[in-house]
């Protein structure tokens, strides 16, 4: 999936250069499958197994924060 948007970026670039008249539409649907298709599924990896769970603010974890906070 990578490597069809990066072919698809240097052509929408190649295209720009050349000042073809359908390379705004070829860099649009470029920019449309990575942010739409390519951009959940690396969410989706990432975060299969529960490693953001880390970084979610729960009062206990804003408490023990403060508690650390005053001690220094």
């Amino acid at each position: 999936m990578l490597v069809i948007f990066l072919v698809w970026m240097i052509t929408g670039l190649y295209l720009v250069n050349q000042d073809h008249e359908k390379a705004q539409i070829v860099m649009g649907l470029g920019v449309f499958y990575f942010s739409f298709l390519f951009m959940p599924f690396f969410i989706y990896y990432r975060y299969r197994d529960g490693k953001y769970k880390k970084y979610i603010l729960t009062d206990e974890k804003l408490k023990q924060a403060f508690n650390q906070q005053g001690k220094k």
